[in-house]
């Protein structure tokens, strides 16, 4: 391209914790200290931060596993010379069309679309460290090459370069997406930037308030081809055509080659601060960072985010927000990005009245969050569905209620983990009354006074309408102590108070004098079946022996009891997670994508590693080699969170309550040594596990427990060897 740097196809690219990028090689570690920066990797296609194309990987889920994002906006990688084909190209988190369950997410303008001739056999692959999507062509006459990123410093922006020797017809730098019911579009003037810059904005208007504006800039030389978009989120009165054409001008005449300087140095930033370093396992720890790189571009967003379970990347679940978002994407979004997770926590604050709208329609007190949310809070759970292609009645919509305190949950867990000490007694105070106050309403007593929940659905999801199903009693439990432990504000709110604290010491919670929890009334009686006994997991039970087959057997879905172990240990018998593992890990087929990112946690806290290893590789390769065959769909949110919690909860034992840091790591036989960064109460740490000791940095004072150990002040760094008792455990 005239008057440009051409572009660039691989970067040399450091390790974690090196954000300079100039490939030093300073030693990673010593025993005594924890090295600030990781040696580099080297020139070109690292593939320790690079992901590909991949043969067990159909073209169409390469759409989604290409996608960039900054903030509230992502684009699918569609090649450059295609339609967006199987679904979206471009989505806004929090636009949607349409109602009740067939609401989902509006698709904004397209902008990546260029007429050429197709490249022969052009190679697509995710510079994970730069940010940048690149296409290069492999044969022919290897003249075809294209950059494309989201600028993550200036979200909502987008950047694309095309360099060929063919003949290029551009078209315009923004069209109309595909053809929808209910969607409304127009052209908005717009000024020329230059005399030879092209330029269009474009408005996509649903039919519940809700559009996206995309305006787009591009400039064409004999060389090829830069297009810029900027996209913005509006509702039917407002001013984003205007917002939108203001930060196309800025960003145009920025420049593709400064934008794409300050986006890597975005890049660079985010990864100095958040990451993994595995020298022994290359493979797990790229995808590991191809599950954080994923997170940033598709839950990145701040202010207000609602995170569906496949993100940005795709149409899957039609946007909805499930308890995914809770339970298993915030807890990795407020060690990667603690804002980023308050806009989940924002996303349910701000619809809290058709929360309460819910459970009073239903004689409830508080607040009944829905099993499917999309853009105000009321719920868009469908009623029926297949299975197998058998039509079946959906009930998790009407029965799924654990919701209510995950929500709950999810809020206690940003205080926790950030050290905001005053966010629930403000923010979220609200939420976590209204939440307990409807678990209050929603228990029955019997004769004997205990308390009991009936006609529920567990994570499980295998067996329907239970009764005391042992995870929707505890997480209830928790919810009302823990909304108890909060200021009352007068002496009405103090007597509540006093009555949650005694009706919650009277939930019945299925445990069993041999440590073990009864994930149901009646589970303990039904057929013995194992997993094993049926195929290899993961499989879908339900697909393979029938609904009713599987609801008479001791088969599940997915942690159920064992998720308690993962939220909320404090809350159960001491010493009771290797009963439960032993247990229920035989029965568990992981025939739900939130399965085994989440058993891998679990079996490493167990002192399991190894065992855990092979479920987080399991979970890692879900999207990467379209193990489901769903990835098309989209990205499966959960299980990019999932892993994330994998490492940091279960291989480094990370764990934060009353504002100390507590570590109880545990390596498999795999890794001599695993080196994670993260954020935390306010801090950036790193740490360097060995089977010699634990080494930590941080940016600021921060308290510290290492395995059974006291807590300590740690500044800057730490040593912390292993005693001769602490290694032989």
């Amino acid at each position: 391209m005239g008057g440009h740097d051409q572009v660039e196809t691989g970067t040399q690219t450091p390790h974690v914790g090196d954000a300079s990028g100039q490939g030093g090689q300073t030693p990673a570690h010593v025993d005594g200290q924890v090295a600030a920066h990781l040696p580099a990797g080297p020139p070109g296609q690292d593939p320790r931060w690079t992901v590909g194309e991949n043969p067990l990987r159909h073209n169409v889920s390469d759409i989604s596993v290409f996608t960039i994002g900054a903030g509230a906006v992502a684009t699918r990688g569609v090649p450059e010379e295609s339609e967006a084909g199987a679904g979206p190209e471009t989505l806004i988190s929090g636009v949607y069309i349409g109602a009740g369950p067939e609401q989902h997410l509006l698709e904004g303008p397209r902008w990546t679309r260029v007429d050429v001739d197709p490249p022969q056999a052009a190679q697509r692959f995710l510079d994970l460290y730069g940010g940048v999507l690149h296409r290069v062509e492999a044969v022919g006459d290897g003249t075809f090459r294209s950059i494309r990123f989201a600028c993550a410093d200036r979200p909502g922006v987008l950047v694309m370069r095309v360099e060929t020797a063919r003949e290029l017809n551009p078209g315009p730098p923004v069209r109309r997406p595909g053809i929808e019911s209910g969607v409304r579009t127009a052209d908005i003037d717009i000024d020329d930037l230059a005399p030879d810059v092209e330029t269009r904005c474009l408005r996509v208007e649903s039919d519940i308030d809700g559009a996206v504006v995309t305006a787009g800039a591009q400039q064409c030389t004999a060389a090829g081809l830069d297009r810029i978009a900027a996209v913005v989120a509006d509702s039917a009165a407002g001013d984003g055509a205007a917002r939108s054409r203001r930060m196309l001008t800025r960003a145009w005449e920025t420049g593709v080659d400064s934008l794409l300087t300050s986006h890597r140095a975005a890049w660079a930033r985010r990864w100095a601060t958040t990451g993994i370093d595995l020298p022994d396992d290359p493979e797990t720890e790229m995808a590991v960072r191809f599950a954080l790189f994923q997170l940033w571009c598709n839950a990145g967003a701040h202010g207000e985010n609602a995170i569906g379970a496949r993100g940005l990347s795709g149409s899957g679940y039609s946007g909805h927000v499930f308890w995914d978002s809770d339970v298993f994407v915030l807890p990795a979004l407020v060690s990667m990005d603690p804002d980023a997770a308050a806009a989940i926590v924002a996303y349910r604050v701000n619809r809290l009245p058709a929360a309460r709208e819910r459970a009073a329609a239903e004689g409830r007190r508080g607040a009944r969050f829905p099993w499917e949310s999309a853009l105000d809070g009321t719920d868009v759970t469908p009623r029926s569905g297949f299975l197998g292609g058998i039509p079946v009645p959906i009930l998790t919509g009407t029965r799924e209620e654990h919701i209510t305190a995950d929500v709950a949950w999810a809020a206690h867990h940003y205080a926790e983990w950030t050290g905001d000490t005053e966010f629930l007694e403000t923010t979220a105070r609200d939420l976590l009354v209204d939440t307990a106050r409807y678990w209050a309403s929603r228990f029955d007593e019997d004769s004997e006074g205990r308390a009991h929940i009936s006609n529920i659905i567990g994570p499980d999801e295998y067996h329907e309408s239970v009764d005391d199903n042992a995870y929707t009693n505890v997480m209830a439990r928790w919810n009302l102590r823990r909304a108890a432990r909060l200021q009352p504000r007068n002496a009405m709110e103090a007597g509540e108070f006093a009555q949650w604290r005694d009706l919650a010491d009277r939930v019945v919670d299925q445990l069993y004098p041999d440590g073990r929890y009864q994930q149901f009334t009646g589970y303990f009686s039904l057929e013995p079946l194992l997993a094993a006994d049926v195929s290899r997991p993961p499989l879908a039970a339900d697909v393979l022996l029938g609904q009713q087959r599987v609801a008479r057997s001791k088969l599940i879905k997915q942690p159920d009891v064992l998720m308690l172990h993962h939220l909320i240990p404090e809350e159960l018998e001491p010493g009771s997670l290797q009963v439960n593992l032993d247990y229920y890990a035989p029965h568990t087929t992981h025939g739900s994508s939130l399965s085994p990112a989440i058993m891998a946690a679990l079996l490493a806290r167990a002192g399991r590693p190894d065992e855990a290893l092979e479920l987080l590789r399991a979970a890692l390769r879900l999207d990467l080699d379209d193990r489901t065959a769903s990835t098309a769909s989209g990205l499966h949110m959960a299980t990019l969170g999932g892993v994330w919690q994998a490492l940091l909860a279960g291989f480094a034992g990370a764990r934060v309550q009353d504002g100390v840091l507590s570590l109880h790591p545990e390596l498999p036989s795999a890794w001599r040594e695993l080196g994670i960064a993260f954020r935390c109460l306010g801090r950036r740490v790193r740490l360097r596990i060995t089977p010699r000791g634990v080494g930590v940095r941080t940016d600021g004072p921060i308290r510290v427990a290492i395995g059974k150990r006291s807590p300590v002040v740690v500044t800057g760094d730490m040593w912390c060897p292993w005693s001769e008792e602490e290694h032989s455990e």
